[in-house]
């Protein structure tokens, strides 16, 4: 089968180590299933492996992709939820399991045209998602969707700001915010994407680091250092940041002053729960909303899909079909 694998690792030349070539196709293991994939698309992890952030050189050669939609091996639409982990040893999470492992982490991830995946980890397909959007939302989606709902517990009315819009979990927080009637602003460098975050459901976009009409109760934080100033001073007091992400340096002035002064409450949060994905699922269908995709292309073309994600100049999410689909 055709695959993108990661075979070595640059920090200054990520692409460098991705190539598209013939696998043998998984065989899976007792307990696990073979999905055939018809959609999956592009996340910043699989750059950060890529880069060699995370992700122990021992285990390369390895099929990178996390989401992925597709069939089952009889022939049913399909969800891969990305999570691999024991519920129990999470107490109930599977996040919180220590031996939890993303798709393409520990086992070969999605950017295939086979997948093997645990059975547990299949969530059938509703009918008005097409296998482009479904692709879609098991990383980014499910991401700011546990960001939003189980960490901030956003209401409606909540003043939610989410920074660095454009990207996958962004654009995702934004349009799952404003469906819960929230109040959301927006940040971005980029005055193609402040006007897309607008229509995504931001009530205002502004510059990044710009000084907002109002303090906010949650900021959902994914940039880190270019913008952690800015989400503090643009906290009410006891208001929360989220963070789930990091890609501008994970490293800023903690500005512990503020955070005791002010009583803010910074709360991580990462991946997500197959309960949540399922739960993400209804509110999509109550309420409308739909993944914001920049592009499709085919699995040959990978690397320039990469490449526009390293340039900063896509507004949503890059999907790939790893093989034509069947009649």
């Amino acid at each position: 089968m055709l695959a993108a694998q990661a075979i070595s690792q640059s920090a200054t030349d990520p692409l460098s180590g991705l190539v598209v070539h013939d696998v043998e196709i998984p065989q899976p293991q007792p307990g696990w299933t073979l999905v055939r994939v018809a959609a999956t698309s592009l996340n910043m992890h699989d750059l950060w492996t890529l880069r060699g952030v995370g992700h122990p050189a021992d285990r390369l050669p390895i099929v990178l992709g996390c989401d992925a939609a597709g069939h089952d091996s009889d022939g049913n639409p399909v969800i891969v939820h990305p999570v691999i982990a024991d519920s129990d040893a999470g107490g109930g999470d599977e996040t919180l399991d220590p031996a939890r492992a993303l798709m393409s982490e520990r086992y070969d991830g999605t950017f295939a045209e086979y997948v093997a995946v645990p059975r547990r980890n299949l969530i059938p397909k509703p009918d008005w998602l097409s296998f482009d959007e479904a692709a879609c939302l098991p990383v980014a989606w499910t991401t700011a969707y546990r960001m939003l709902f189980t960490k901030a517990e956003i209401k409606p009315g909540d003043r939610v700001l989410v920074q660095g819009a454009g990207g996958g979990v962004a654009s995702a927080a934004i349009s799952l915010a404003a469906a819960a009637g929230a109040v959301v602003y927006a940040t971005s460098r980029s005055a193609g994407k402040r006007t897309a975050a607008v229509r995504w459901g931001a009530r205002l976009a502004v510059p990044t680091g710009e000084r907002l009409p109002e303090r906010v109760d949650v900021v959902i934080e994914t940039v880190g250092a270019a913008t952690w100033e800015h989400s503090l001073k643009s906290l009410r007091p006891g208001g929360a940041v989220v963070v789930a992400g990091a890609t501008s340096g994970g490293d800023p002035s903690a500005a512990l002053n503020r955070v005791f002064y002010l009583q803010q409450r910074i709360l991580g949060s990462t991946g997500c729960t197959r309960a949540e994905l399922v739960a993400m699922l209804r509110m999509m269908e109550a309420t409308g909303v739909r993944p914001v995709i920049d592009r499709t292309m085919p699995l040959t073309d990978i690397h320039k899909g990469f490449q526009l994600m390293i340039d900063g100049t896509l507004t949503g999410k890059v999907v790939v079909h790893p093989s034509a689909p069947q009649p």
